[in-house]
Protein backbone atom coordinates (compact mmCIF):
# COMPACT_ATOMS: atom_id res chain seq x y z
CA UNK A 1 0.00 0.00 0.00
CA UNK A 2 0.67 1.02 -0.67
CA UNK A 3 2.15 0.47 0.29
CA UNK A 4 1.99 -0.02 1.37
CA UNK A 5 4.56 0.48 3.41
CA UNK A 6 3.02 0.93 1.40
CA UNK A 7 0.76 1.08 -4.49
CA UNK A 8 2.54 0.59 -10.50
CA UNK A 9 2.17 1.51 -14.08
CA UNK A 10 -0.41 -0.17 -15.54
CA UNK A 11 0.06 -3.75 -17.92
CA UNK A 12 -2.40 -6.39 -18.43
CA UNK A 13 -2.57 -9.17 -15.76
CA UNK A 14 -1.42 -12.88 -16.85
CA UNK A 15 -3.57 -14.29 -14.39
CA UNK A 16 -5.23 -12.91 -10.93
CA UNK A 17 -4.24 -15.23 -7.89
CA UNK A 18 -6.68 -15.64 -5.62
CA UNK A 19 -6.43 -13.60 -3.16
CA UNK A 20 -7.41 -15.56 0.25
CA UNK A 21 -9.37 -14.36 2.64
CA UNK A 22 -8.40 -15.22 6.12
CA UNK A 23 -11.49 -14.86 8.33
CA UNK A 24 -11.10 -14.47 12.67
CA UNK A 25 -13.83 -16.82 13.24
CA UNK A 26 -17.20 -16.66 10.68
CA UNK A 27 -17.16 -13.84 7.95
CA UNK A 28 -20.45 -14.25 7.39
CA UNK A 29 -22.34 -10.81 7.58
CA UNK A 30 -25.95 -12.94 7.75
CA UNK A 31 -25.25 -13.68 11.32
CA UNK A 32 -28.79 -13.10 13.75
CA UNK A 33 -28.65 -10.10 15.92
CA UNK A 34 -28.77 -12.50 19.08
CA UNK A 35 -25.41 -13.37 18.64
CA UNK A 36 -23.70 -10.25 18.55
CA UNK A 37 -22.68 -8.80 21.84
CA UNK A 38 -24.38 -5.12 22.81
CA UNK A 39 -20.75 -3.22 22.65
CA UNK A 40 -20.01 -3.75 19.22
CA UNK A 41 -16.59 -1.97 19.72
CA UNK A 42 -13.14 -2.78 18.26
CA UNK A 43 -10.08 -2.30 20.06
CA UNK A 44 -6.71 -2.98 16.53
CA UNK A 45 -3.70 -3.01 17.33
CA UNK A 46 -1.52 -0.75 14.45
CA UNK A 47 2.56 -0.80 15.08
CA UNK A 48 2.55 2.69 13.41
CA UNK A 49 0.63 5.42 13.04
CA UNK A 50 -1.58 6.90 10.62
CA UNK A 51 0.57 9.31 8.08
CA UNK A 52 -2.34 10.54 5.58
CA UNK A 53 -5.63 10.32 4.48
CA UNK A 54 -5.35 12.62 1.66
CA UNK A 55 -6.11 9.57 -1.05
CA UNK A 56 -4.35 11.63 -3.47
CA UNK A 57 -0.90 11.56 -1.40
CA UNK A 58 -1.35 8.39 0.81
CA UNK A 59 1.54 5.76 0.11
CA UNK A 60 1.56 3.58 2.97
CA UNK A 61 -0.42 0.34 4.39
CA UNK A 62 -1.90 2.14 7.34
CA UNK A 63 -3.73 4.83 5.42
CA UNK A 64 -4.64 2.44 3.07
CA UNK A 65 -6.11 0.27 5.21
CA UNK A 66 -7.96 3.00 7.28
CA UNK A 67 -9.13 4.78 3.87
CA UNK A 68 -10.60 1.60 2.74
CA UNK A 69 -12.33 1.63 6.14
CA UNK A 70 -14.01 5.06 5.63
CA UNK A 71 -14.25 5.35 2.40
CA UNK A 72 -15.39 3.49 -1.07
CA UNK A 73 -14.63 3.40 -4.57
CA UNK A 74 -16.65 2.61 -7.99
CA UNK A 75 -15.93 -0.81 -6.97
CA UNK A 76 -14.91 -2.93 -3.62
CA UNK A 77 -12.36 -5.96 -3.46
CA UNK A 78 -14.20 -8.72 -2.59
CA UNK A 79 -13.75 -12.75 -2.16
CA UNK A 80 -11.28 -14.33 -4.33
CA UNK A 81 -9.38 -11.33 -6.16
CA UNK A 82 -13.36 -10.38 -7.17
CA UNK A 83 -14.74 -7.20 -7.56
CA UNK A 84 -18.33 -5.99 -6.46
CA UNK A 85 -20.19 -3.20 -5.89
CA UNK A 86 -19.26 0.01 -4.31
CA UNK A 87 -20.69 3.71 -5.34
CA UNK A 88 -21.29 1.79 -8.83
CA UNK A 89 -23.97 -0.58 -8.83
CA UNK A 90 -22.99 -2.17 -11.88
CA UNK A 91 -20.77 -1.09 -14.89
CA UNK A 92 -20.26 -2.16 -18.36
CA UNK A 93 -16.88 -2.66 -21.08
CA UNK A 94 -16.77 -1.63 -24.02
CA UNK A 95 -15.72 -4.77 -26.58
CA UNK A 96 -12.56 -3.23 -27.07
CA UNK A 97 -11.85 -3.15 -23.23
CA UNK A 98 -10.92 0.75 -24.08
CA UNK A 99 -14.28 2.32 -22.26
CA UNK A 100 -16.04 1.47 -18.75
CA UNK A 101 -19.18 2.93 -18.07
CA UNK A 102 -20.06 2.80 -14.01
CA UNK A 103 -23.84 3.53 -12.96
CA UNK A 104 -23.70 5.19 -9.64
CA UNK A 105 -25.99 4.24 -7.13
CA UNK A 106 -27.16 7.12 -4.85
CA UNK A 107 -25.65 7.78 -1.92
CA UNK A 108 -23.97 10.38 0.63
CA UNK A 109 -20.66 11.52 2.07
CA UNK A 110 -20.46 11.28 5.92
CA UNK A 111 -21.90 15.16 5.71
CA UNK A 112 -25.19 14.25 4.07
CA UNK A 113 -24.27 15.72 0.56
CA UNK A 114 -24.44 13.50 -2.14
CA UNK A 115 -21.41 11.23 -3.72
CA UNK A 116 -21.69 12.33 -7.64
CA UNK A 117 -19.81 11.17 -10.76
CA UNK A 118 -18.04 14.51 -10.69
CA UNK A 119 -16.69 13.61 -7.08
CA UNK A 120 -14.86 10.70 -9.05
CA UNK A 121 -13.45 13.07 -11.88
CA UNK A 122 -12.42 15.57 -9.52
CA UNK A 123 -10.63 13.27 -7.45
CA UNK A 124 -8.93 11.56 -10.33
CA UNK A 125 -7.78 14.21 -11.87
CA UNK A 126 -6.22 15.83 -8.69
CA UNK A 127 -4.12 13.03 -8.31
CA UNK A 128 -2.49 12.97 -11.68
CA UNK A 129 -2.15 17.16 -11.63
CA UNK A 130 1.64 17.62 -11.46
CA UNK A 131 0.84 20.27 -8.87
CA UNK A 132 -0.31 17.56 -6.57
CA UNK A 133 3.04 15.63 -6.44
CA UNK A 134 0.87 12.21 -5.98
CA UNK A 135 3.21 9.04 -5.67
CA UNK A 136 0.77 7.12 -7.22
CA UNK A 137 -0.46 9.02 -10.25
CA UNK A 138 1.26 6.76 -12.48
CA UNK A 139 -1.72 3.64 -11.72
CA UNK A 140 -4.06 5.88 -13.75
CA UNK A 141 -1.21 5.60 -16.81
CA UNK A 142 -3.45 3.65 -18.71
CA UNK A 143 -6.58 6.28 -18.49
CA UNK A 144 -6.51 8.35 -21.64
CA UNK A 145 -3.94 11.48 -21.63
CA UNK A 146 -2.88 10.96 -18.01
CA UNK A 147 0.67 10.73 -18.76
CA UNK A 148 0.62 13.36 -20.88
CA UNK A 149 -1.17 15.53 -17.96
CA UNK A 150 1.55 14.09 -15.32
CA UNK A 151 4.38 15.28 -17.80
CA UNK A 152 2.76 19.21 -18.20
CA UNK A 153 1.83 18.00 -21.65
CA UNK A 154 -2.03 18.16 -21.32
CA UNK A 155 -4.37 20.06 -19.33
CA UNK A 156 -6.28 18.00 -16.32
CA UNK A 157 -9.47 18.36 -18.27
CA UNK A 158 -8.23 15.99 -20.48
CA UNK A 159 -8.09 12.89 -18.07
CA UNK A 160 -10.17 9.99 -19.72
CA UNK A 161 -13.03 10.23 -17.06
CA UNK A 162 -15.96 11.93 -17.47
CA UNK A 163 -19.70 12.78 -15.27
CA UNK A 164 -22.37 11.90 -17.56
CA UNK A 165 -24.79 13.62 -14.95
CA UNK A 166 -24.65 13.36 -11.69
CA UNK A 167 -24.74 8.79 -11.43
CA UNK A 168 -22.63 7.87 -14.47
CA UNK A 169 -18.97 7.31 -14.61
CA UNK A 170 -17.52 7.14 -18.19
CA UNK A 171 -13.73 5.97 -18.35
CA UNK A 172 -11.47 5.68 -21.29
CA UNK A 173 -8.38 3.54 -21.32
CA UNK A 174 -5.38 3.87 -23.88
CA UNK A 175 -5.67 0.44 -24.76
CA UNK A 176 -7.61 -2.88 -22.83
CA UNK A 177 -6.64 -3.43 -19.80
CA UNK A 178 -7.78 -6.58 -18.07
CA UNK A 179 -7.48 -5.71 -14.66
CA UNK A 180 -8.95 -2.05 -14.13
CA UNK A 181 -11.99 -2.98 -11.97
CA UNK A 182 -9.46 -4.48 -9.34
CA UNK A 183 -7.67 -0.94 -9.66
CA UNK A 184 -10.57 1.37 -9.10
CA UNK A 185 -11.32 -0.69 -6.49
CA UNK A 186 -8.00 0.70 -4.68
CA UNK A 187 -8.00 4.02 -2.26
CA UNK A 188 -5.91 5.98 -4.79
CA UNK A 189 -8.95 5.82 -7.26
CA UNK A 190 -11.91 6.52 -4.37
CA UNK A 191 -14.04 9.86 -4.68
CA UNK A 192 -13.01 13.63 -3.20
CA UNK A 193 -15.54 16.15 -2.69
CA UNK A 194 -13.90 19.54 -4.00
CA UNK A 195 -15.93 21.93 -1.77
CA UNK A 196 -14.59 19.91 1.16
CA UNK A 197 -10.50 20.18 -0.34
CA UNK A 198 -11.05 23.84 -1.35
CA UNK A 199 -12.62 24.91 2.23
CA UNK A 200 -9.46 23.41 3.87
CA UNK A 201 -7.05 23.94 1.58
CA UNK A 202 -3.39 23.11 2.69
CA UNK A 203 -5.15 21.93 5.72
CA UNK A 204 -7.13 19.18 3.99
CA UNK A 205 -7.50 15.43 5.49
CA UNK A 206 -5.15 16.70 8.02
CA UNK A 207 -6.96 15.73 10.78
CA UNK A 208 -10.33 13.90 11.07
CA UNK A 209 -12.33 16.89 10.98
CA UNK A 210 -11.24 18.41 7.99
CA UNK A 211 -12.31 15.52 5.63
CA UNK A 212 -15.63 13.73 4.63
CA UNK A 213 -16.04 10.00 3.72
CA UNK A 214 -18.27 8.05 2.46
CA UNK A 215 -17.56 4.31 3.23
CA UNK A 216 -18.73 2.06 6.28
CA UNK A 217 -16.86 4.09 8.55
CA UNK A 218 -15.75 7.87 9.24
CA UNK A 219 -13.01 9.04 11.13
CA UNK A 220 -14.16 10.83 14.35
CA UNK A 221 -10.34 11.03 16.05
CA UNK A 222 -6.96 11.64 14.50
CA UNK A 223 -4.97 14.85 14.99
CA UNK A 224 -2.85 14.36 12.60
CA UNK A 225 -0.25 13.28 14.50
CA UNK A 226 -1.84 11.11 17.09
CA UNK A 227 -0.78 7.59 18.01
CA UNK A 228 -4.50 6.19 18.26
CA UNK A 229 -7.09 7.23 15.99
CA UNK A 230 -11.36 6.22 15.59
CA UNK A 231 -13.91 5.52 13.21
CA UNK A 232 -17.12 5.84 13.98
CA UNK A 233 -19.97 3.80 11.75
CA UNK A 234 -20.74 6.20 8.79
CA UNK A 235 -24.88 5.94 9.59
CA UNK A 236 -24.76 7.72 5.50
CA UNK A 237 -23.06 4.85 4.53
CA UNK A 238 -25.85 3.27 1.40
CA UNK A 239 -25.52 -0.19 3.14
CA UNK A 240 -25.05 1.18 6.56
CA UNK A 241 -27.84 -1.35 7.63
CA UNK A 242 -25.56 -4.50 7.05
CA UNK A 243 -22.29 -3.00 9.13
CA UNK A 244 -21.84 -4.25 12.79
CA UNK A 245 -19.29 -2.45 14.41
CA UNK A 246 -20.38 1.04 15.86
CA UNK A 247 -16.85 1.94 16.66
CA UNK A 248 -13.27 0.81 15.97
CA UNK A 249 -10.45 2.10 18.04
CA UNK A 250 -7.13 1.89 16.34
CA UNK A 251 -4.28 2.00 19.15
CA UNK A 252 -0.13 2.52 17.67
CA UNK A 253 1.93 -0.32 20.16
CA UNK A 254 5.46 0.05 19.06
CA UNK A 255 6.66 -2.44 21.87
CA UNK A 256 5.11 -5.89 21.94
CA UNK A 257 5.67 -6.70 25.26
CA UNK A 258 2.99 -3.64 26.16
CA UNK A 259 0.78 -4.34 23.33
CA UNK A 260 0.22 -8.13 24.46
CA UNK A 261 -0.40 -7.17 27.78
CA UNK A 262 -3.48 -4.64 26.59
CA UNK A 263 -4.47 -7.70 24.81
CA UNK A 264 -3.78 -10.24 27.72
CA UNK A 265 -6.08 -7.41 29.91
CA UNK A 266 -8.95 -6.74 27.60
CA UNK A 267 -7.66 -3.29 26.19
CA UNK A 268 -6.84 -4.96 23.00
CA UNK A 269 -8.90 -7.40 20.64
CA UNK A 270 -6.51 -7.80 18.65
CA UNK A 271 -2.15 -7.67 18.55
CA UNK A 272 0.90 -8.00 16.36
CA UNK A 273 3.19 -10.76 17.66
CA UNK A 274 7.19 -10.38 17.22
CA UNK A 275 10.37 -11.47 18.61
CA UNK A 276 9.81 -14.95 20.92
CA UNK A 277 5.94 -13.90 21.07
CA UNK A 278 4.89 -16.04 17.98
CA UNK A 279 7.17 -18.79 19.38
CA UNK A 280 5.26 -19.07 22.37
CA UNK A 281 1.98 -18.81 20.86
CA UNK A 282 1.67 -20.29 17.68
CA UNK A 283 -0.56 -23.20 18.96
CA UNK A 284 -2.93 -20.75 20.50
CA UNK A 285 -6.48 -21.53 19.51
CA UNK A 286 -6.38 -17.34 18.73
CA UNK A 287 -3.26 -17.41 16.78
CA UNK A 288 -3.45 -16.65 13.45
CA UNK A 289 -0.46 -15.57 10.86
CA UNK A 290 -1.23 -13.32 7.88
CA UNK A 291 0.97 -14.23 4.97
CA UNK A 292 1.03 -10.60 2.33
CA UNK A 293 2.57 -10.44 -0.54
CA UNK A 294 4.55 -7.56 0.92
CA UNK A 295 8.41 -7.92 0.57
CA UNK A 296 10.86 -5.94 2.51
CA UNK A 297 14.23 -5.05 0.92
CA UNK A 298 17.26 -2.91 1.27
CA UNK A 299 17.88 0.31 -1.27
CA UNK A 300 21.46 1.75 -1.91
CA UNK A 301 21.52 5.28 -2.77
CA UNK A 302 23.30 5.30 -5.87
CA UNK A 303 22.88 9.19 -6.31
CA UNK A 304 24.67 9.78 -3.19
CA UNK A 305 26.61 7.42 -2.77
CA UNK A 306 29.26 6.36 -5.68
CA UNK A 307 30.37 2.68 -4.36
CA UNK A 308 26.66 1.41 -5.24
CA UNK A 309 26.74 2.04 -8.83
CA UNK A 310 29.37 -0.94 -8.49
CA UNK A 311 27.55 -4.07 -9.04
CA UNK A 312 29.96 -5.98 -7.09
CA UNK A 313 29.74 -3.98 -4.44
CA UNK A 314 25.89 -4.40 -4.63
CA UNK A 315 26.05 -8.36 -4.51
CA UNK A 316 28.84 -8.18 -1.80
CA UNK A 317 25.89 -6.84 0.30
CA UNK A 318 23.67 -9.43 -0.66
CA UNK A 319 25.55 -12.19 -0.58
CA UNK A 320 26.63 -11.48 3.11
CA UNK A 321 22.91 -11.28 4.37
CA UNK A 322 22.01 -15.09 5.46
CA UNK A 323 18.04 -14.94 4.95
CA UNK A 324 17.39 -18.11 6.39
CA UNK A 325 18.62 -17.36 9.98
CA UNK A 326 16.90 -13.81 10.27
CA UNK A 327 13.67 -15.31 9.37
CA UNK A 328 13.92 -18.44 11.60
CA UNK A 329 15.90 -16.96 14.42
CA UNK A 330 15.92 -13.66 14.97
CA UNK A 331 11.72 -12.77 12.93
CA UNK A 332 10.21 -16.14 14.01
CA UNK A 333 6.97 -14.80 12.51
CA UNK A 334 5.79 -17.00 9.75
CA UNK A 335 7.77 -14.61 7.38
CA UNK A 336 9.71 -16.60 4.31
CA UNK A 337 13.10 -15.74 2.68
CA UNK A 338 11.55 -14.56 -1.20
CA UNK A 339 12.62 -15.92 -3.99
CA UNK A 340 13.31 -12.59 -5.50
CA UNK A 341 11.78 -9.07 -5.20
CA UNK A 342 8.38 -10.45 -6.61
CA UNK A 343 6.59 -11.90 -3.53
CA UNK A 344 5.95 -15.55 -3.84
CA UNK A 345 2.26 -16.87 -4.36
CA UNK A 346 1.12 -13.67 -5.76
CA UNK A 347 0.45 -14.81 -9.12
CA UNK A 348 0.57 -17.78 -11.57
CA UNK A 349 0.82 -18.82 -15.17
CA UNK A 350 0.32 -21.96 -16.22
CA UNK A 351 0.32 -23.22 -12.96
CA UNK A 352 3.90 -21.86 -12.28
CA UNK A 353 4.01 -19.50 -9.49
CA UNK A 354 5.90 -16.08 -11.02
CA UNK A 355 8.45 -15.96 -8.38
CA UNK A 356 9.65 -18.94 -8.71
CA UNK A 357 9.79 -19.15 -12.75
CA UNK A 358 11.97 -15.74 -12.02
CA UNK A 359 14.19 -16.83 -9.43
CA UNK A 360 17.94 -16.55 -9.80
CA UNK A 361 21.26 -18.42 -8.44
CA UNK A 362 22.24 -15.50 -6.41
CA UNK A 363 19.11 -13.03 -5.69
CA UNK A 364 18.70 -13.74 -2.27
CA UNK A 365 21.36 -16.48 -1.71
CA UNK A 366 23.84 -16.09 0.93
CA UNK A 367 27.67 -16.90 0.53
CA UNK A 368 30.40 -14.90 2.61
CA UNK A 369 32.90 -16.00 1.59
CA UNK A 370 31.83 -14.65 -1.92
CA UNK A 371 30.84 -11.71 -0.33
CA UNK A 372 34.19 -10.99 0.83
CA UNK A 373 35.84 -11.96 -2.42
CA UNK A 374 33.19 -8.95 -4.29
CA UNK A 375 33.84 -6.58 -1.40
CA UNK A 376 37.50 -6.46 -1.88
CA UNK A 377 36.83 -6.27 -5.68
CA UNK A 378 34.38 -3.63 -5.44
CA UNK A 379 36.64 -1.21 -2.97
CA UNK A 380 39.61 -1.58 -5.68
CA UNK A 381 37.92 -0.72 -8.38
CA UNK A 382 36.13 2.05 -6.59
CA UNK A 383 39.97 3.47 -5.14
CA UNK A 384 38.64 2.92 -1.86
CA UNK A 385 39.96 1.25 1.33
CA UNK A 386 37.38 1.61 3.50
CA UNK A 387 33.42 2.58 3.67
CA UNK A 388 30.88 4.08 6.41
CA UNK A 389 26.89 3.78 6.03
CA UNK A 390 24.08 4.45 7.76
CA UNK A 391 21.63 1.67 7.52
CA UNK A 392 17.97 3.82 7.97
CA UNK A 393 15.07 1.73 8.87
CA UNK A 394 11.67 2.12 11.14
CA UNK A 395 11.53 2.10 14.64
CA UNK A 396 9.49 -0.73 15.06
CA UNK A 397 10.52 -4.23 16.30
CA UNK A 398 11.01 -5.64 12.60
CA UNK A 399 12.77 -2.40 11.76
CA UNK A 400 15.03 -2.58 14.52
CA UNK A 401 15.63 -6.34 14.10
CA UNK A 402 16.57 -5.96 10.28
CA UNK A 403 18.63 -3.06 11.21
CA UNK A 404 20.69 -4.71 13.84
CA UNK A 405 20.86 -8.29 11.94
CA UNK A 406 22.02 -6.41 8.91
CA UNK A 407 24.58 -4.32 10.82
CA UNK A 408 26.10 -8.00 12.36
CA UNK A 409 26.40 -9.49 8.77
CA UNK A 410 28.01 -6.49 7.13
CA UNK A 411 30.55 -6.26 9.97
CA UNK A 412 32.34 -9.24 8.02
CA UNK A 413 32.92 -7.40 4.98
CA UNK A 414 36.53 -6.01 5.02
CA UNK A 415 36.72 -2.44 5.88
CA UNK A 416 32.51 -1.48 5.93
CA UNK A 417 31.22 -0.03 8.82
CA UNK A 418 27.78 0.73 9.44
CA UNK A 419 25.80 2.96 11.64
CA UNK A 420 21.93 2.07 12.66
CA UNK A 421 19.58 4.77 12.11
CA UNK A 422 15.88 3.75 13.14
CA UNK A 423 13.15 6.40 12.57
CA UNK A 424 9.64 6.86 12.75
CA UNK A 425 7.81 5.73 9.93
CA UNK A 426 6.56 8.81 8.32
CA UNK A 427 10.20 9.97 9.21
CA UNK A 428 11.63 7.20 7.48
CA UNK A 429 9.57 7.32 4.55
CA UNK A 430 10.13 11.19 3.93
CA UNK A 431 13.83 10.93 3.89
CA UNK A 432 13.38 7.90 1.88
CA UNK A 433 11.55 9.67 -1.17
CA UNK A 434 13.57 12.71 -0.67
CA UNK A 435 16.80 10.77 -1.13
CA UNK A 436 18.29 11.66 2.22
CA UNK A 437 20.02 7.96 3.13
CA UNK A 438 22.76 5.60 2.51
CA UNK A 439 20.97 2.60 2.56
CA UNK A 440 17.39 1.78 3.60
CA UNK A 441 15.28 -0.94 4.56
CA UNK A 442 12.11 -0.09 2.34
CA UNK A 443 8.80 -2.18 1.63
CA UNK A 444 6.40 -2.87 -0.79
CA UNK A 445 3.11 -4.83 -0.47
CA UNK A 446 0.98 -5.12 -4.04
CA UNK A 447 -1.52 -3.40 -4.61
CA UNK A 448 -3.29 -6.17 -7.00
CA UNK A 449 -2.08 -9.49 -8.16
CA UNK A 450 0.36 -9.12 -11.27
CA UNK A 451 4.20 -9.05 -11.31
CA UNK A 452 3.96 -5.31 -12.44
CA UNK A 453 2.67 -4.07 -9.34
CA UNK A 454 6.56 -4.80 -7.82
CA UNK A 455 8.52 -4.16 -10.76
CA UNK A 456 7.02 -1.43 -12.14
CA UNK A 457 9.07 0.14 -8.83
CA UNK A 458 12.51 0.32 -10.88
CA UNK A 459 12.40 1.45 -13.57
CA UNK A 460 14.69 4.72 -14.20
CA UNK A 461 12.34 7.18 -13.79
CA UNK A 462 9.69 5.81 -10.72
CA UNK A 463 9.07 8.14 -8.47
CA UNK A 464 9.35 5.09 -5.76
CA UNK A 465 13.14 4.37 -7.06
CA UNK A 466 14.60 5.59 -4.06
CA UNK A 467 17.92 4.50 -4.56
CA UNK A 468 18.34 5.54 -8.50
CA UNK A 469 19.45 2.29 -9.88
CA UNK A 470 18.88 2.02 -13.65
CA UNK A 471 18.94 -0.25 -16.20
CA UNK A 472 18.63 0.30 -19.81
CA UNK A 473 17.80 -3.59 -20.63
CA UNK A 474 15.06 -3.12 -17.44
CA UNK A 475 12.68 -0.38 -18.89
CA UNK A 476 12.91 -1.87 -22.00
CA UNK A 477 11.31 -5.36 -20.57
CA UNK A 478 8.64 -3.33 -18.44
CA UNK A 479 8.04 -0.90 -21.44
CA UNK A 480 7.26 -3.99 -24.00
CA UNK A 481 5.22 -5.68 -20.85
CA UNK A 482 3.39 -2.55 -20.64
CA UNK A 483 2.51 -1.85 -24.32
CA UNK A 484 3.92 -3.93 -27.21
CA UNK A 485 2.88 -7.45 -25.70
CA UNK A 486 0.17 -6.03 -22.92
CA UNK A 487 -2.40 -7.90 -24.65
CA UNK A 488 0.04 -11.25 -25.37
CA UNK A 489 0.01 -12.85 -21.76
CA UNK A 490 2.81 -14.98 -23.20
CA UNK A 491 4.78 -12.91 -24.14
CA UNK A 492 4.17 -10.39 -21.24
CA UNK A 493 4.70 -12.84 -19.05
CA UNK A 494 8.52 -13.55 -20.17
CA UNK A 495 9.07 -10.10 -20.51
CA UNK A 496 8.28 -9.52 -16.78
CA UNK A 497 10.33 -12.64 -15.46
CA UNK A 498 13.13 -11.26 -17.87
CA UNK A 499 12.55 -7.92 -15.80
CA UNK A 500 12.88 -9.41 -12.73
CA UNK A 501 16.01 -11.51 -13.57
CA UNK A 502 17.61 -8.40 -14.56
CA UNK A 503 17.01 -6.79 -11.02
CA UNK A 504 18.35 -9.45 -9.35
CA UNK A 505 21.49 -10.22 -11.41
CA UNK A 506 22.46 -6.78 -10.95
CA UNK A 507 21.49 -6.48 -7.59
CA UNK A 508 19.76 -3.16 -7.96
CA UNK A 509 17.67 -3.74 -4.41
CA UNK A 510 18.49 -6.48 -1.94
CA UNK A 511 15.48 -8.62 -1.15
CA UNK A 512 15.50 -9.85 2.73
CA UNK A 513 12.66 -11.42 3.22
CA UNK A 514 8.41 -11.89 2.71
CA UNK A 515 6.39 -10.06 5.36
CA UNK A 516 3.84 -12.51 7.64
CA UNK A 517 2.30 -10.59 10.26
CA UNK A 518 1.15 -13.01 13.20
CA UNK A 519 -1.58 -11.96 15.06
CA UNK A 520 -3.61 -13.24 18.39
CA UNK A 521 -7.28 -11.87 17.72
CA UNK A 522 -9.96 -12.65 20.46
CA UNK A 523 -12.23 -15.07 19.08
CA UNK A 524 -15.26 -13.28 19.95
CA UNK A 525 -14.23 -11.08 17.02
CA UNK A 526 -15.40 -12.26 13.98
CA UNK A 527 -15.92 -11.37 9.80
CA UNK A 528 -12.46 -9.42 10.03
CA UNK A 529 -11.68 -9.70 6.11
CA UNK A 530 -7.98 -10.23 5.02
CA UNK A 531 -6.33 -9.07 1.47
CA UNK A 532 -2.38 -9.82 0.83
CA UNK A 533 -2.69 -7.12 -1.24
CA UNK A 534 -4.02 -3.50 -1.35
CA UNK A 535 -4.84 -2.14 1.84
CA UNK A 536 -5.05 -5.57 3.91
CA UNK A 537 -7.91 -4.65 5.98
CA UNK A 538 -11.81 -4.53 5.54
CA UNK A 539 -14.05 -4.39 8.57
CA UNK A 540 -17.14 -3.83 6.90
CA UNK A 541 -18.50 -7.05 7.98
CA UNK A 542 -17.12 -7.15 11.36
CA UNK A 543 -18.94 -7.78 14.21
CA UNK A 544 -18.29 -8.68 18.11
CA UNK A 545 -19.91 -12.20 19.36
CA UNK A 546 -21.24 -12.38 22.74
Amino acid sequence: MMKINSAVKLGTVATFAAILLAACGSSSSSNSGASEAKDQTLNWMESSALPSMDISTATDVVSGETLNNTNEGLLRMGKNSKTHPGVAKSYSKSKDGKTYTFNLRKSKWSNGDPVTAKDFVYSWQRTVNPKTASQYAYLFAQVKNANAIMNNKKPVSSLGIKADGNYKVVVTLTKATNYFPALVANPTFYPQDKKIVQKYGKKYAANAQSNVYNGPFKLTYWTGTSDNWTLSKNSNYWNAKNVKLKKINFKTMKDPQTALSQYQSGKLDATYLSGQQPKNYKNDKQYVVRKGASTFYIEMNEKKDAIFKNVNARKALSLAINRNQFVNKVLQDGSTVPSGYVADGLVSYKGTDFAKAAKTSEGTAYNLAEAKTLWKKALKETGKSNVSLTLMADDTPAGKNATEYVQSQWAKLPGLKVTNSNLPFKTRLSRSQNGQFDVVVSGWGADFADPISFLSLFTSGNSYNNGKWKSTTYDKDIDKANNQDANNESARWNDLIDAEKTLMNEQGIIPIYQQAKPQLVKSNVKGVIYFPTGANWDFSKTYISK
